[in-house]
């Protein structure tokens, strides 16, 4: 047993791959209880046995194997990873398991199977399962047909695909295993009872018997339908459906639900394989077809035939084939043959299906006229040959054909085509067969209904009586207005034996049914279809119109009519005789009336008028016989009547009538001919249009104006005429063009332009405006042959119309009540609809006849000249027939040859001429899409980029005819795309994803296309992928997301990852479907712009409501309707289907329009960082980054304001601006939440060209930079970097008014991001070849240096003005000029040491630079006093007093957004921030300056005064105690530190004021020794009392709060800067004291208080001091414990622990350096107590992962300093065997042991040294015995000593000893005197900054970063050394003289390149300078006499000197 031990120990995993069984078998049992016990499914754990569970299944021990197949199971039903193991694992199963002898592993193997369908993996599993059924060994195969059983008895047909399994079923029972035979046979019967007879096809050739034996269970199994009983994960719904049917005990549970499970019936047709029959046809087929000898012929006819039995063909190009036997139907004289070949086609169509559609139009006509045939035989061929082929195709695709054969001479030939159509019909639906459709078929049969042939009549019937059945009578009734009652009966009689094919179960029917009903879910129209009797019907009219309005015109115009007469309650009238009509009117008019209408006096006639019209007024509608009344007033003198005032209120009685009564067309018939005569009169004019318009009312515009127009031009009046049209111009604007007849129209028209009155002619042309708005460009086609100067004018008044849209009908629009609802919704919509299709008004040529045979083969001649010879023919015969019918005989296929010729400019002409045919065919060219159109999309695929664009153009305008359904059924689409061809696949997807959004629904077919896109998204080719990406999101809008992911389980999983990732990103950007035109809509057409006012994409198309798609971008010129109403406002929707119609678009708009997503900002930064996301970084936008764009900001703004930002329309990007910048105020939070996806945004609209955009963001722009200055908001580097480079390539732009706001924005943006980091962007942008960007970025560098100083260049001066001065030798004078100014700008900062730094220059250049710095002298002599300037970037010492208020326009860096800062500079470049910094020269400037310090209490001070003056400051003031606190006494200090924790402000700011006073004297300052505890621990409850007590305190004034904060932190600050009193703070009391700094930094309230920012500065400064000068061991202890605490605390704010985090950071930082100090024992004991309450597991659970870094990293360092002897310092620990910490510093040392040997000590080196700063060690010696001889020569010794001195500064590790070594003492001491007094002279400039803050490690800082730099350049030596100059002068003229204690001067060894004791002396100095102040204002108030300030000389220890005799003398 001794080897067991040895594994027991390994992790499950390891044991799982053991080479012992045992071990495995343990591993196993092991795994299989963890997997039970992991709640999360998607929990890390799972991953590590990803590779591991094929091993568990086919493991080679039988027993471990049984306990491995356990685990797996288990495995694969918890863990959510386990798909990824499907493919692997089954085939395990399959090899290894379904072969063991035991049944117990089969079983577990069959369960892992289903478990993996299951889980969505049925394709995978299928797969091997019938992989595995080649197996030799015939137990594999057995299971697997047992496993395929299971998995489809379980879960039933849909999971598993049948067709695979079929077709391996007749192997399957030819096996010589019986095993396998009767598993067989169990699944045949399992599948039977999923599809039923669908699988009797496929099993017909397998051996009788046991087909025999099927059939005999077959018949055994139960009728109803069987349910899925297993349901994978995706199907939770159904499974608890499934239950509760269960449970409520299934029976008649079953029969609620049957409709929703019952799955379609399986089409046989899809299970089986396609046969490929060309290749098999006979040799000689097409020479014997053709042969003289009928045997030759029949004899392949038969070998055809048997070839066309196949169930199923391989697609391919039948077109010779269908054309021979064509041939055969319709020339042969062999009846025989003529069916056979009839069965051939039949045959072909079957096979075929969808396939065969391309031919059907060949044939049908042919198969119709042979119905001339008498034998039975070949009627019944011709007949199932014409069946099966209607099924193929659609019917309007054949209406023209069968149509054309309804009035053939021979009966049997009638018969038969309306016998065809009534099987025909029977497979339609209502919404295939619509109204435009059935119209023109009716009147056909109307026509045979009357025939003297019986049979014809019969036939006639049935057909109409199917029509009924399927439409409804409602639909129907229209059309039969005419027909007598007996033969309406026979009609409905027909109707009600007809049986529908989609009412039956469609199982039964073979196949038959599901074939049937295929064409019917496709054919295009309306879906709205009659089904509904009452109102629906009308719908086709409208929707035409509503989309491109195709063949709305037969169902609006004359339907219009139609449905006047018989449909509506339209009041009909029989004419009355004169008698009838006198009594009528006797009974409702006063008899006087009656009398004096015909007397011979017009008073009399006039006062008879007036009764006649008061009775007209009081009259009831119902009781008012308008015929009688019209007639009356027709009566002698009638419209004759002479006196204009009797005629006037005869025209006005009329109106009434018309408006009041039942007014009919016959009434209207009496009076039109006398209004007509009278609408020219002058006084009569009016009233006769108002009359005619309220006729047009009663009796619909279209009928009245017919009847008008055609009344006027019988007359000769021109004046009439004229009136005429101008009333109806202006009738068509109220009433709408709905049902316009304009054919009536025209002739009229054209009379009236030919007209010699030119009145006449001018109203003509205004009545031509008004028709083109509505109708468009076509209208223009009817006056082509007008004389010239005529058509000049009417192109001119249709100019003046151009972009106008036709306004909303008012009039005609209700109806009389007594009409049904639904009739008057009917109507009203009719109304609505727009104008029905002008093309259909057109006469059309027929030019079959003209294209000859002849022409047909020049088209396919050998020779190219002859070819193109041809297709010139056939281009004259189009345009001079202009408009063509849809018969153009053999041309389709001769044009279709051309598409291919080797020569491109015929290919070219071939699609101008298909170009040509589809503007001249108009919507019949619906019939050739599939042989012409589809060959037109091959032609996407030419390598020459004109020919494609040619192809396009043509593609598009057959689109326009068409629609875009014809292309997307059948499977012609998708074998398009399935080629491999890069310009094919990128010019159908572009074409696909411009269309597609415009459709509303599209054919299922499209799904074909979804595998092939998927191959795109990964093809070779970029272009094409990219277009495969845009498509994506316009396929799923039709497909869904779900079809669409599911279409993905067919791919290889690597591509599956990949396009379930792009399917995710297309959802979030999936465009809406376009809104169904909306019936309100109609009533305001939008005023759209120019040719979108006529946007219905091209006419005719045959196409309902659903089907209907307007283009986009209608193109002005095609032949267009122009339709009102709704389609008009469909149009205008145009590209873009989100954009909601109207009133929705507003209400849309409302509400916040930038959302905040938490962290969304930082997520986008870590995802870039990551590099999950393209970087923002491009020359010119790419496609894909301005997708990425959009899916990040589809998350924070609302849709359609997305929709507007990344619209292709500038105005909408203006439009979408302006609402930016209304919100931006308000929602100010939200925008700095998505500031970078903003600001990217803007830089994409850097690259438009349209200025205006330009402009608008630029203001923008403005306000947002204003904005975000004022929320003191500082922009991190992902924003900067993102947005900066491409602003300033804006800085080039020509325009001034550009490149004026670009340079607003540039200054602006120095407040939010700092200077020296714009700076590298500006250098940048000085590289560019536009000269004028070059010169703004010049000038824009020079102000930087002007208003910021030299340290705002980066990353050193020297290198900046290097690359700056190249530029003075610019080509371009402009950049010269900026250059030199930049320099001269930098002169002005740092004086001559310019020269230094900008490198050689040519003499030239030289000369020009040093010409212009004197010219600039002699500008600005009062230079040095600059004017006040915010000076955020001068290099200062950082820790000026907290109490100074910013300047006015400076942005203090508030704590949040410093927090949120990427603290990431370049490692070369760190720059310093310069918070706190003195302004020297606000002092400078304001001699009266005050200073914000807190007023104490004013001591009488007369008598200590009085011996000399001392400058004093207000802070020093003397307090009772002040003296007793210099003896030290230590009652004293406890009273006094007792007093800091006061609750009253300003005893407490008083005793502040005294501890100060002590700890800012050095030789005070020991007195506080000992008591450092007790006083920092009353001070952190002073500071626990303001934050809790003070701050809520209303009452109290919180600028007094300010100064009691202010006190601390000065005293902590001083108290800090001495280490010795720093160093006795404890560990507890540390603890505390960072407690309180860090709430007080984290408390909000402290920002409201004005100057709260300087005051977070100032609490940073503190803690970054606290860290550096306390016991180095206490302070970490403390950080460690504060941590855990505020870990194991949850109410603290989390920020609270990330601060902490940062300051142990911090602490790690330093360790190298403070390493040695420290108590390695305690801290390690801190570590393991810390260990204790969270050890790893529960560390790893917090929501952050960097407290387990954060510890991690601390002992990871420690280690790395200590090695292996670290271990020796955990004497502190108990039990330390069980410490987790000395396992991981066991681990670590073992680690880095191996590291070692790789490692440099670069990371101590990292702190102090630039890495481009380290210096070669060969050359160290060289450069310092260099120094050494400058120090030894006469001349140069002070340069030599100044060079030492920064070499020093530099490399604080060099070694001088050798170089020091030999020299004399003297020397030596001469050496360190020369360096001490260059330091000392330094000392408030060579400093360099400590960095105000704690530094960040990998997370981003939250304060701004630490920099701990050297000085690497002269340049800012210099600087500093101005500064030093200028505060000399200051102190100077205040009585203070420069000098440092020597006290403070560090010893030489000290020079470390960051000193941190530099704050010290800045407090120094401007304790220096208040005291001077304060003994100015002093001497004023006394009389005395300035005495000190003439005194420069004196020092500061004379006056320390002074001060302690004093007070000696006071004692």
């Amino acid at each position: 047993m001794g080897d067991d031990s040895e594994w027991m120990k390994l992790p499950i995993d390891q044991k799982c791959e053991h080479k012992i069984w045992k071990a495995r078998l343990n591993g196993y049992e092991e795994a299989l209880k963890l997997f039970q016990k992991i709640e999360d499914e998607k929990s890390p754990e799972w991953g590590k046995y990803l590779g591991l569970i094929k091993k568990f299944v086919t493991d080679s021990n039988a027993v471990a194997q049984l306990k491995g197949l356990e685990a797996a199971l288990a495995f694969i039903e918890n863990a959510h990873v386990a798909g990824k193991t499907t493919g692997e694992v089954v085939s395990g199963v399959v090899s290894k398991v379904f072969n063991q002898p035991k049944a117990r592993a089969k079983e577990l193997g069959t369960d892992i199977c289903l478990t993996y369908i299951e889980i969505e993996k049925a394709e995978i599993v299928q797969d091997e399962l019938i992989k595995g059924l080649d197996n030799k060994n015939p137990k594999i195969v057995v299971a697997c047909v047992e496993t395929l059983r299971k998995a489809l008895c379980e879960f039933g047909s849909k999971i598993i695909t049948l067709k695979p399994v079929v077709k391996v079923l007749p192997k399957l029972f030819e096996s010589r295993e019986k095993a396998v035979r009767d598993e067989a046979k169990l699944l045949a019967v399992e599948i039977y009872r999923w599809i039923r007879d669908a699988l009797r096809t496929p099993l017909q050739n397998i051996n009788s018997v046991q087909l025999k034996e099927l059939e005999e269970e077959w018949v055994k199994l139960p009728p109803a339908a069987p349910k899925q009983t297993r349901f994978l994960r995706s199907q939770q719904d159904l499974k608890a459906k499934f239950e509760q049917q269960q449970a409520a005990g299934g029976d008649e549970a079953d029969g609620d639900d049957d409709d929703e499970v019952e799955a379609a019936p399986v089409d046989p047709y899809e299970l089986l394989e396609a046969v490929e029959i060309l290749s098999k046809l006979p040799k000689d087929f097409y020479e014997k077809i053709e042969a003289k000898k009928w045997q030759e012929r029949k004899e392949v006819l038969e070998a055809v035939e048997a070839l066309t039995k196949n169930p199923k063909l391989e697609s391919g190009d039948y077109g010779d084939l269908a054309r021979a036997l064509k041939k055969v139907i319709g020339k042969d004289a062999n009846v025989m043959l003529v069916a056979m070949a009839a069965k051939c086609l039949a045959g072909l169509a079957t096979g075929l299906r969808k396939k065969f559609g391309t031919y059907a139009g060949h044939v049908v006509p042919t198969i119709l006229e042979k119905f001339k045939e008498k034998k039975p035989q070949v009627v019944q061929a011709l007949q199932e040959a014409i069946d099966a082929v209607f099924l193929t195709t659609t019917l309007q695709n054949i209406s023209e054909d069968v149509l054309a054969v309804m009035d053939n001479k021979n009966p049997s030939i009638k018969q038969q085509a309306s016998l065809f159509l009534a099987r025909s019909f029977r497979h339609c639906t209502p919404s295939t067969l619509p109204k435009s459709v059935l119209k023109p078929f009716c009147a056909a049969f109307l026509k045979q209904v009357n025939d003297s042939a019986p049979e014809v009549r019969d036939a006639a019937f049935e057909a109409l009586g199917t029509a009924m059945k399927v439409v409804g009578e409602k639909a129907v009734n229209p059309f039969l207005a005419d027909v007598d009652k007996l033969k309406l009966d026979k009609i409905k009689e027909c109707a009600d034996k007809v049986e529908l094919v989609g009412k039956k179960g469609g199982g039964g029917g073979g196949g038959g049914g599901e074939k049937k009903a295929k064409p019917a879910a496709k054919a295009p129209p309306a879906v709205e279809a009659p089904a509904k009797p009452s109102g629906p019907p009308k719908k086709a009219a409208p929707a035409k119109a509503a989309g491109p309005p195709k063949k709305g015109k037969p169902a609006s115009a004359p339907s219009a009519k139609s449905k006047k007469a018989s449909d509506t309650k339209e009041t009909v009238e029989t004419e009355l005789s004169p008698e009838v009509c006198e009594e009528k009117a006797a009974a409702v008019l006063p008899a006087s009336c009656m009398q004096l209408l015909d007397s011979g006096n017009w008073k009399e006639r006039l006062a008879s008028m007036e009764e006649f019209q008061r009775a007209v007024e009081q009259m009831d509608k119902s009781e008012m016989p308008c015929q009688a009344l019209v007639k009356m007033l027709a009566k002698k003198p009638g419209w004759k009547e002479t006196n204009f005032q009797v005629m006037q209120m005869k025209l006005h009685i009329v109106g009434l009538i018309a408006q009041k009564g039942s007014f009919s067309k016959t009434s209207a018939l009496v009076v039109l001919d006398g209004l007509v005569d009278k609408i020219g009169d002058v006084k009569c004019g009016s009233n006769a249009k108002e009359a005619l318009t309220a006729i047009g009312e009663a009796c619909s515009l279209p009928w009245t104006a017919e009847q008008v127009v055609s009344m006027a031009f019988t007359q000769k009046n021109p004046k009439n005429q004229a009136e005429t049209l101008n009333w109806l111009a202006n009738a068509m604007k109220e009433f709408g063009f709905a049902g316009i007849n304009v054919k009536a129209f025209i002739n009229n028209v054209k009379t009236a332009l030919g007209a010699t009155n030119p009145a006449v002619r001018t109203s003509a042309i205004t009545l031509l405006g008004v028709m083109y708005l509505y109708m468009g460009a076509p209208l223009r086609m009817f006056f082509e042959d007008e004389k010239p100067a005529l058509l000049s004018q009417i192109d001119a008044e249709f100019e003046k119309m151009q972009g106008q849209s036709p306004p909303a009908p008012i009039r005609g629009t209700k109806k009389a009540g007594a009409e049904e609802e639904g009739d008057a919704a009917a109507e009203e919509e009719e109304v609505d609809g727009g104008a029905g299709d002008i093309m259909d008004l057109l006469p059309r040529t027929d030019i079959s006849d003209k294209i000859t045979s002849d022409m047909v083969s020049k088209i396919s001649d050998k020779n190219w000249k002859i070819r193109k010879e041809g297709l010139d023919e056939v281009a004259a015969v189009i345009s001079e027939a202009k408009f063509i019918q849809a018969n153009i005989g053999e041309l389709p296929m001769a044009l279709k040859g051309r598409l291919n010729d080797s020569n491109k400019l015929l290919v070219q002409q071939a699609l101008n001429i298909l170009q040509q045919i589809a503007t001249a065919m108009g919507p019949s060219l619906k019939q050739h899409v599939k042989n012409l159109g589809i060959p037109v999309i091959t032609v996407l695929g030419d390598s020459k980029s004109n020919v494609r664009a040619a192809a396009l153009s043509t593609l598009n305008a057959w689109v326009e005819q068409t629609g875009m359904k014809e292309w997307l059924e059948g499977e012609d689409l998708s074998e398009e795309l399935k080629k491999e061809n890069p310009f094919l696949r990128q010019e159908i997807l572009g074409w696909l994803a411009e269309k597609l959004p415009t459709l509303r629904t599209v054919p299922a077919d499209l799904m074909l296309c979804v595998p092939h896109l998927y191959a795109c998204l990964e093809d070779r080719s970029g272009d094409v992928r990219k277009k495969a990406q845009d498509a994506l999101p316009t396929f799923m809008m039709h497909l869904g997301y779900e079809k669409m992911s599911k279409a993905t389980s067919k791919l290889k999983p690597a591509s599956k990852d990949q396009v379930v990732g792009m399917l995710e990103k297309a959802r979030a950007v999936m465009p809406a479907k376009p809104e169904a035109p909306a019936k309100a809509a109609a009533s305001k057409p939008p005023a759209s712009s120019t040719p979108a006012a006529k946007p219905a994409s091209a006419p005719a198309r045959n196409q309902s409501p659903i089907e209907d798609f307007s283009e986009p971008e209608p193109k002005p010129d095609t032949k267009k309707a122009k339709p009102a109403g709704p389609a008009a406002k469909k149009g205008v929707v145009g590209k873009k289907p989100p954009v909601k119609a109207g009133a929705k678009d507003e209400e849309d708009k409302s509400g916040p329009i930038f959302i905040l997503v938490p962290n969304g900002k930082e997520q986008r930064i870590k995802e870039e960082k990551a590099l999950k996301i393209l970087k923002w970084n491009f020359i010119t936008p790419r496609d894909e980054y301005v997708e990425q764009l959009k899916t990040q900001m589809s998350t924070c703004l609302p849709k359609w304001l997305q929709d507007e930002l990344f619209h292709f329309d500038f105005q909408r990007h203006v439009k979408a601006i302006g609402a930016m910048i209304e919100h931006m105020e308000a929602e100010c939070e939200a925008v700095i939440g998505c500031l970078d996806l903003i600001l990217k945004w803007f830089t994409l609209r850097f690259f438009d060209t349209n200025t205006s955009v330009l402009m608008k963001a630029l203001e923008f722009l403005k306000l947002l930079f204003t904005m975000l200055s004022r929320k003191n908001y500082q922009l991190n580097d992902y924003e900067a970097s993102s947005f900066i480079p491409y602003l300033i390539l804006k800085v080039g732009e020509s325009k001034d008014v550009v490149r004026k706001d670009v340079r607003a924005i540039l200054t602006m943006l120095c407040k939010v991001y700092a200077a020296s980091k714009v700076f590298p962007f500006l250098m940048e942008g000085t590289k560019s070849k536009n000269s004028k960007q070059r010169c703004e970025c010049l000038e824009e560098l020079g102000c930087l240096i002007e208003n910021f100083g030299m340290n705002v260049c980066q990353p050193t001066p020297a290198k900046a003005l290097k690359e700056i001065a190249v530029h003075i030798g610019d080509r371009d004078t402009t950049v010269r000029n900026a250059a030199l100014n930049t320099v001269v700008a930098a002169y002005n900062a740092c004086g001559d040491q310019v020269f230094k730094l900008i490198g050689n220059l040519s003499e030239k250049e030289m000369s020009m630079l040093e010409e212009r710095i004197k010219r600039s002298a002699k500008k600005t002599p009062a230079a040095s006093a600059k004017p006040e300037r915010p000076q955020r970037e001068q290099p200062t010492n950082p820790n000026s007093t907290f109490l100074r208020k910013p300047a006015q326009e400076e942005v203090p860096n508030k704590l949040s957004q410093a927090r949120a800062q990427n603290a990431h500079l370049e490692q070369s470049a760190p720059s310093i921030p310069k918070e706190f910094q003195l302004d020297l020269e606000v002092f400078e400037n304001n001699h009266t300056c005050a200073s914000d310090i807190p007023d104490l209490v004013q001591h009488k001070l007369d008598e200590v005064l009085e011996p000399v003056m001392i400058p004093e400051r207000k802070m020093r003031s003397v307090s009772p105690h002040f003296d007793d606190i210099h003896n030290s006494s230590a009652s004293t200090i406890n009273f006094v530190i007792s007093q800091v924790a006061s609750g009253d402000i300003n005893t407490s700011i008083q005793a502040l004021a005294q501890i100060d006073e002590v700890l800012r004297q050095a030789d005070k300052a020991e007195a506080m020794s000992g008591h450092i505890d007790q006083f920092l621990i009353a001070t952190f409850m002073q500071l626990r009392l303001i934050y809790n007590t003070h701050m809520a305190d209303d009452r109290l004034d919180k600028k007094d709060i300010f100064k009691l904060y202010s006190c601390i932190i000065g005293n902590m600050l001083s108290l800090f800067s001495m280490e010795s009193l720093a160093r006795e703070a404890s560990m507890g009391v540390l603890k505390d004291l960072m407690h309180g700094l860090i709430t007080l930094m984290l408390d909000t309230r402290v920002e409201d208080i004005e100057d709260g920012q300087q005051l977070i500065r100032s609490v940073n400064l503190l803690v970054v001091r606290v860290l550096e000068k306390s016991d180095q061991t206490n302070i970490l202890s403390a950080l460690l414990v504060l941590l855990q605490d505020s870990l194991i605390s949850t109410a603290g704010s989390p920020m609270f622990s990330e601060l902490v985090m940062k300051c142990l950071w911090r602490m790690i930082r330093f360790l190298p350096q403070t390493i040695n100090s420290i108590n390695l024992d305690r801290i390690l004991l801190d570590v393991h107590n810390f260990m204790k309450v969270f050890p790893k597991e529960k560390l790893k659970q917090l929501k952050s992962d960097v407290p387990h870094r954060t510890l991690k990293t601390l002992l990871h360092t420690l280690c790395r300093l200590t090695g292996a002897k670290i271990l020796d310092h955990m004497s502190m620990i108990e039990n330390r065997n069980e410490s987790e910490l000395e396992a991981h510093l066991r681990r670590v040392v073992k680690h880095s042991a191996n590291l070692s040997g790789l490692k440099s000590d670069k990371s101590t080196e990292k702190g102090a040294l630039r890495s481009d700063d380290k210096v070669i060690k060969a050359k160290v010696s060289d450069i310092l015995s260099e120094i050494f001889k400058k120090i030894g020569s006469k001349e140069n010794t002070k340069e030599g000593l100044t060079e030492l001195y920064e070499y020093k500064q530099k490399y604080s590790d060099a070694d001088l000893e050798p170089f020091l070594r030999n020299t004399s003492q003297f020397f030596q001491s001469y050496v360190e005197r020369g360096l001490r007094m260059i330091e000392s002279e330094r000392e408030g400039k060579g400093r360099i900054q400590t960095s105000t803050v704690i530094p960040q490690h990998s997370t981003d800082s939250y304060l701004p970063s630490s920099s701990t730099v050297p000085i690497s350049s002269n340049g800012e030596d210099l600087n500093a050394a101005a500064y030093y100059e200028r505060l000399k002068i200051l102190r100077q003229r205040r009585g203070l003289e420069n000098s440092t204690p020597e006290e403070d001067r560090p010893p030489l060894s000290s020079l470390r390149p960051s000193v941190a004791s530099s704050t010290d002396m800045l407090h120094s100095k401007l304790s220096q300078l208040k005291e001077s102040r304060e003994h100015f204002q002093q001497e004023q108030s006394h009389t005395h006499s300035p005495t000190r300030s003439s005194s420069p000389a004196s020092n500061l220890d004379d006056l320390k000197k002074r001060l302690e005799r004093i007070k000696s003398n006071r004692q």
